[in-house]
């Protein structure tokens, strides 16, 4: 039959791209589970008085290649100045190897958290890599794999050195006045729900206030003021006072190590380590400790550890899910990192080295001298008298200055009274410093860089001498070898190979939704419109940005129900604690202070108690009945216990369980009986969008993981975004900015980030997945994940008990499968499974959450009929392996799955199992054959002997 025009276009609507199975395969699963259509299917699982009638209305699909070239005239609406403003933030060169080898490689992007470290050797070791730079560069024992920002890792740093303190009695926490105002902001942010005071002034002011429990303080202040604090924290530290020093990565290569000085904690942002600015993010922040407080830290650490066979190998330590573990009382609520931008760091150090990076700190710090002595020579003056690559320029006629710059295309920082501030970077060239003299002295000043360089090279002292670098840093091998880009290549791939990733097989994950990051929705971020802004550049050269982001609101406000977006939360833990915030500040507007009780359910995420914690809320747990479901009678009891001090509710929605909860409308109206808040989180909402909102079941706030329903990638474990989504009545009280204004932010709350829209660069990810997929596509791919999951569950469930499910033996977007009545019968347990797996070629589903003893798998709707069934029968291998063990055709302490995972080496070694070698290492055959380089991990040896630098080549060997 001839096709119209709009049916052969449609036929090539992204949305067949991203949903994995044909409309064939798609009937074929439907008739498994016994469902004539996918809304006959949805219409048996989700409760009729919450489904939508019609889906949020986004706009009609558009093609992958229409959607890059609509966002591509968006971008252009941005402009790229030559930026100046510093304040934390510098332009950078990302080395083409690490551009193409990682940032737009799959391999590397796609990946999840490390907690299954047999399938993450790779990125473990780049981690680690980061970390042994951290503690190089900072003169620490101890560094974390990254934390989110340098504004977060300050307030994380604040809520540390409380925890350490020994002054337990004091409630003040100082902040020298120089640290950059975007950390400020967060920092009060933070400490106003602990219940801290923020005192900001001089920091040699800092020995005369009191009751202090531990300073902030800055190496290289805001304005570009090299800072000696050595006798200041020898004092400070003498009165107990737990101080902690922000630092600038590049600088530190030629300034003193702030841990040689006595600093307890020592943190900073590893942007300009390769990282684009990319208007705020997203960006690994560095944090480093001394060893007597290792077990405070936030975030997480890659220690070293030794697998089954006795081998070095690599994993997360301590804080591995310490969330769920420990719940409020948890460190901090940090569920990832920013794992793909701390990899891009650390791999900057190991293509530089230490050489490397002596050249380009150096040739950046001899720019500013050059600049300063040129300026100087012309008879203007300097706030400073030290500067590593920051110059404070007093200027009597500001306003033609910034004129000037306006008309080169160039930002300099604008906020200092009666002086601009220049911050200079790897990318300034002799031609910059030039117009730099332009713009400040008028033309015609006749200064040459090359006559000045020669004055600077015998005549230079900005750079005090008590606070150069003598030590020599980056030592260990791995930053000595790989300088060539086919070095470095090879590197870089070998590591690629240790993990399994997207591109490799299905990872099938419960509450973390590994679907496609398509290459298309991949594009636009390395795009210099969107890579290159600074975020505090003026917002009128932001345009592009600010459209697409408002765009992308709109659409989110749409497919949640909800009546106002705050981008800033860049995680979803982040944003889990801003909504909290907002439902807080509420609160007080009403004059309800006394509302501080939290309600969370027994079985929810652990970064909901943790957040609770965070945002100074009490928290109390709901039961779940045997089917999972929130205890309705346990709730409304507690509900009423509370009164008039309930705050709100924290649920996530289909529940953790994998359920769609029959009684959700009945927990939102039990809470706003009594004058709560429900906040649902978002961590399932590809099971919702288009079926469903929250705005609709009613509840007033959540957030949305933008890296698990809306296409960003999970990096290895970070990069994420948590905006949150409010009712009308909250969104006075989402965060705001101190540092910009802008009209496209709500409020002029406190920040919870350092940057006003988060890890803004990623934004075009999501915003090409909703534009490309359109109103039915979403939908559809909420149904599809549904099925999926359903599909799985109903070709195993005679295998394996699935735990819980609602109406009809259904589940939802995901489904729990219970091996503790097997480990009871047979000795073999969850782990085994997930790590046999690993030689089927598969990640393991999430283990032992939310219920221990299960693994909870969660399919996405990206992946095919084919896929499915092949997990499928590897699960069922695996059931018939065990039986093989049960009927003692193996013993219990030694067959495949005790043993599992098997790496290559045994192919050629000693064989004394049971068992074939075949059986062992190709139980799926040899096909696309996934090899892990290690065997099972000893946990407890990894954390009673905790090591978390890197270790000499000769281990590995």
């Amino acid at each position: 039959m001839t096709q119209t025009l709009r049916q052969l276009e449609n036929s090539d609507a992204f949305v067949v791209r991203h949903i994995g199975s044909s409309p064939q395969q798609i009937q074929q699963m439907l008739d498994t589970v016994g469902a004539a259509s996918l809304d006959d299917l949805i219409a048996q699982i989700v409760p009729a008085d919450i489904q939508l009638a019609q889906p949020p209305q986004t706009g009609e699909a558009a093609t992958e290649e229409s959607a890059l070239a609509e966002l591509k005239a968006i971008a252009a609406r941005n402009q790229c100045f030559k930026t100046y403003i510093g304040m934390g933030y510098a332009a950078v060169h990302t080395p083409p190897v690490i551009l193409r080898n990682m940032l737009e490689n799959p391999g590397w992007y796609t990946a999840y958290t490390p907690y299954q470290p047999e399938v993450s050797q790779g990125r473990l070791e780049a981690l680690l890599n980061f970390q042994q730079a951290t503690i190089d560069l900072t003169g620490m024992d101890v560094a974390s794999a990254s934390l989110l920002d340098e504004a977060t890792a300050a307030a994380e740093a604040m809520a540390m050195a409380k925890r350490i303190s020994k002054v337990k009695d004091a409630s003040r926490f100082f902040v020298a006045q120089d640290v950059h105002p975007q950390t400020i902001d967060v920092v009060r942010t933070r400490a106003a729900t602990f219940g801290f005071e923020v005192v900001v002034d001089d920091a040699n002011k800092a020995c005369e206030h009191s009751n202090l429990f531990g300073v902030l303080l800055q190496q290289a202040g805001s304005s570009g003021e090299i800072h000696d604090y050595g006798a200041l924290i020898a004092e400070l530290k003498a009165r107990q006072i737990v101080v902690s020093v922000a630092a600038d990565l590049l600088a530190l290569v030629t300034l003193t190590a702030p841990g040689h000085q006595g600093a307890d904690i020592v943190f900073g942002s590893a942007q300009r380590f390769g990282v684009p600015m990319g208007y705020g993010g997203p960006h690994a922040a560095f944090f480093a400790t001394r060893d007597a407080y290792k077990r405070s830290m936030p975030g997480r650490i890659i220690g070293v550890s030794r697998d089954a066979a006795g081998n070095t190998a690599l994993r997360m330590a301590m804080q591995t899910r310490e969330q769920h573990i420990r719940r409020e009382k948890a460190n901090s609520n940090i569920c990832t990192s920013q794992v793909l931008l701390a990899n891009i760091a650390g791999f900057y150090a190991v293509y530089h080295g230490p050489e490397g990076l002596r050249r380009i700190a150096e040739r950046v710090h001899r720019l500013a001298d050059i600049l300063a002595a040129g300026l100087q020579q012309q008879g203007l003056t300097l706030r400073h008298a030290s500067w590593f690559d920051t110059l404070c320029v007093e200027v009597a006629d500001k306003a033609s200055v910034l004129a000037r710059a306006q008309a080169r295309r160039v930002n300099l920082r604008s906020d200092l009274p009666g002086a601009v501030g220049i911050t200079l970077d790897e990318t300034t060239t002799r031609a910059d410093i030039i117009t730099l003299f332009d713009i400040l002295l008028g033309e015609g000043h006749g200064l040459n860089p090359d006559t000045l360089d020669k004055d600077v090279a015998l005549d230079s002292c900005s750079l005090p001498a008590a606070m150069r670098r003598s030590d020599a840093i980056l030592q260990h091998p791995v930053f000595l070898r790989y300088h060539s880009e086919t070095e470095m290549m090879r590197y870089m791939h070998s590591l690629e190979r240790k993990d399994l990733a997207l591109n490799q097989a299905m990872i099938p994950l419960g509450s973390c939704t590994m679907k496609l990051n398509a290459a298309a929705e991949m594009i636009p971020i390395t795009w210099p419109e969107f890579a290159q802004l600074h975020p505090f550049c003026p917002p009128e050269q932001a345009e592009g940005y600010r459209a697409m982001i408002a765009q992308l609101s709109e659409w989110l406000i749409q497919i949640t129900g909800y009546d106002a977006l705050c981008m800033q939360p860049n995680s979803g833990a982040q944003g889990e604690y801003a909504g909290l915030l907002a439902i807080r500040r509420y609160h007080e507007s009403l004059n309800q202070t006394a509302r501080d009780i939290c309600l969370i359910p027994s079985s929810a995420h652990g970064t909901n108690p943790a957040s609770a914690q965070m945002a100074g809320l009490q928290v109390v747990v709901v039961a779940c009945d045997r089917q999972g479901n929130i205890d309705v009678a346990d709730l409304r009891d507690k509900a009423e216990q509370a009164g008039d001090r309930l705050s709100c509710v924290m649920v996530t929605y289909p529940s953790t369980h994998g359920v769609y909860e029959e009684t959700i409308r009945e927990v939102c109206d039990i809470i706003h009986r009594y004058g709560g808040q429900v906040y649902l989180d978002g961590a399932n909402m590809n099971a919702q969008v288009g079926i469903t909102t929250p705005g609709y079941i009613g509840a007033d706030v959540s957030h949305l993981n933008l890296h698990k329903t809306f296409c960003i990638p999970h990096g290895g474990g970070g990069p994420g975004m948590g905006p949150i989504a409010v009712k009308a009545h909250l969104a006075p009280f989402v965060p705001g900015h101190s540092v910009v204004q802008i009209e496209d932010i709500l409020t002029t709350q406190g920040a919870v980030s350092a940057a006003p829209f988060g890890s803004a660069s990623i934004l075009p990810i999501s915003w090409m997945y909703i534009r490309m997929m359109g109103t039915e596509g979403l939908k559809k791919a909420s149904q599809v994940a549904i099925l999926n999951a359903n599909y799985i569950a109903c070709r195993l469930q005679n295998a394996y008990s699935v735990l819980y499910s609602g109406r009809d033996g259904r589940v939802a977007h995901e489904c729990i499968l219970d091996i503790r009545p097997l480990k009871e019968a047979t000795g073999i347990g969850e782990l085994d499974i997930a790590k046999r797996l690993i030689d089927y070629g598969f990640h393991a589903p999430t283990m032992s959450f939310p219920v221990a003893g299960t693994l909870m798998v969660e399919p996405t709707e990206s992946e095919s009929l084919v896929e499915l069934d092949r997990f499928i029968e590897a699960m069922l291998a695996i059931r018939a392996e065990i039986d093989r063990v049960v009927q003692g055709e193996w013993p219990l302490e030694d067959n495949p799955l005790v043993n599992a995972p098997h790496v290559q080496q045994e192919l050629v070694a000693e064989w004394h199992h049971p068992y074939s070698r075949k059986l062992a290492v190709f139980p799926g055959g040899a096909e696309n054959k996934y090899w892990p380089t290690v065997k099972r991990l000893d946990d407890v040896y990894g954390d009673r002997n905790l090591f978390c630098a890197c270790v000499p080549i000769s281990e590995y060997q």
